[in-house]
């Protein structure tokens, strides 16, 4: 240590590697499935994506908050959560503290939820109008003060621009309260992720993440503590030969086009036509780990961990066969990581 530090230095945990099962890909007696075998090979969590539509059609779409329920009743002692729920129209964020509340009651100190500003694919279908981003920031800011709030135990009282409680309070809370990572891909995000949250989500693009860590970490010591986890998220494929890891995972295509995130698009099909015509297999290679060789994903992960992470999200896009991938993860990518 340099420039007269004293003390201990801060330990840091080890790398954790959790994952995040597909609503958009897989049916939800499947998922609870793939959240077995997450527990039984070593992964540290799994979360689910929260969606009301897939990127594509057909798809699946199941109710991500159900199907967690089953999950913490079908696992011995996997944390587990959404990555991510978006309360600025679809769920409101009352409901949303009194749903992770309750699960945290059921599985105690198993429950987190990711939270974001959410995209059009999910919300317009609902009925709401899109509104332009620093909207979508300042719902989702507005939301998180409120379910923190409630978290709190604190009969609540808001009158907000966007949503408003009339002295709600969460009648069933567990002990802990439930931690809160949330979804940033710009630096306003990031900085709210400061205020609200015990942790950064965002993509493991290593043009965008590092300035996206600075920007959160630089909040946090601004507003007089220490930052939460870094969660850098990215997509695998594997399967029994390369061309078979593609074809099943090509469909997340939809997901690379950044517009998707920001603007007015709400139509799966239309989505999925304009990202398979704009975006070439080698350019979703560079995004998504696809690959039949376990070292390959092993040093793409490592890669992930460079760019500041203290948690590796890794989202099981494996359409082709996703319980072997988590197989072929659990005896062979995880222990090669952790050595």
């Amino acid at each position: 240590m340099t420039g007269g530090m004293t003390g201990k230095a801060r330990v840091m945990p080890p790398m954790r590697y959790w994952t995040q099962l597909a609503t958009e890909m897989f049916p939800p007696a499947d998922l609870v499935r793939q959240a077995v075998e997450t527990e039984r090979w070593g992964f540290d969590a799994t979360c689910l994506s929260d969606h009301f539509q897939p990127w594509w059609e057909p798809g699946e779409s199941s109710q991500a908050w159900t199907v967690l329920g089953a999950i913490g009743q079908a696992t011995e002692k996997l944390p587990l959560g959404t990555g991510v729920t978006t309360p600025v129209h679809r769920y409101h964020p009352a409901v949303t503290a009194q749903a992770f509340a309750t699960l945290e009651s059921m599985f105690p100190g198993r429950a987190f939820v990711g939270i974001g500003s959410g995209e059009s694919l999910n919300e317009t279908p609902c009925g709401m109008d899109w509104p332009a981003v620093g909207e979508q920031v300042d719902r989702m800011e507005e939301a998180l003060e409120i379910i923190s709030r409630l978290f709190d135990g604190e009969r609540l009282d808001h009158g907000g621009p966007h949503f408003r409680t009339k002295r709600a309070l969460l009648h069933t809370r567990g002990e802990r309260r439930p931690p809160i990572y949330i979804s940033a891909f710009g630096p306003r995000a990031a900085k709210v992720a400061a205020r609200w949250g015990d942790g950064l989500w965002t993509l493991a693009d290593p043009e965008q993440a590092p300035e996206l860590i600075d920007v959160y970490r630089g909040a946090c010591e601004e507003a007089g503590h220490e930052p939460g986890e870094i969660i850098l998220q990215v997509g695998f494929s594997w399967a029994e030969d390369d061309d078979t890891a593609l074809e099943g995972s090509r469909v997340w295509k939809a997901t690379l086009p950044p517009e998707y995130f920001r603007e007015d698009w709400s139509d799966p099909v239309e989505m999925q036509r304009k990202a398979q015509a704009e975006i070439s297999d080698d350019e979703f290679k560079e995004g998504y780990i696809v690959s039949s060789d376990p070292s390959v994903h092993a040093d793409r992960v490592r890669e992930v961990e460079q760019l500041g992470a203290t948690v590796v999200c890794l989202q099981n896009g494996s359409g082709a066969d996703p319980h072997g991938a988590l197989r072929v993860y659990g005896e062979q990518v995880l222990p090669a990581l952790r050595e």
